[in-house]
């Protein structure tokens, strides 16, 4: 048994709900740093191996390690979209290159996995760094809180 609400039958109704719901579940998602332990710091200390300055969040791979002579392994380093960083100051598509050396500050992901929040990165042969604060810059009117 169905019925018309304005040409909808019950399933389209439900249908629509679902797509709805599920599409507010995944914006909500994405905009959430409850996945970094943001009460923790972590460093590590290795080599850019990739920079994916893209939206809707740039990401660093880096091989590194927490002590001399550990095995290093890739860690995936989280930061806001390039928008945000470059108005934050400092930072620019080219800030952080394949092959850097870099000491790697951030607060790590809570379920363990190799990777976290980024929230300052060294570069060890200039001494350069730049910091990033995700829950701050994905925050709105970031551009008034200069």
């Amino acid at each position: 048994m169905t019925f018309n609400i304005q040409g909808f039958t019950q399933s389209k109704l439900l249908a629509l709900a679902i797509v709805l719901g599920l599409s507010s579940f995944y914006a909500g998602a994405h905009h959430s740093t409850t996945m970094f332990d943001h009460a923790q710091k972590i460093t590590i200390t290795g080599t850019v191996k990739e920079v994916q300055w893209t939206n809707p969040h740039v990401a660093i791979f880096i091989e590194g390690t927490f002590k001399e002579g550990e095995q290093p392994t890739v860690w995936v380093m989280e930061m806001t979209s390039p928008g945000n960083l470059i108005r934050a100051g400092g930072w620019s598509r080219n800030a952080i290159k394949v092959a850097d050396k870099v000491v790697v500050d951030f607060s790590p992901l809570r379920n363990g996995s190799k990777g976290g929040a980024l929230k300052k990165i060294t570069v060890a042969d200039s001494g350069k760094f730049y910091t990033a604060d995700i829950r701050a810059q994905e925050s709105p009117n970031l551009e008034e809180k200069k």
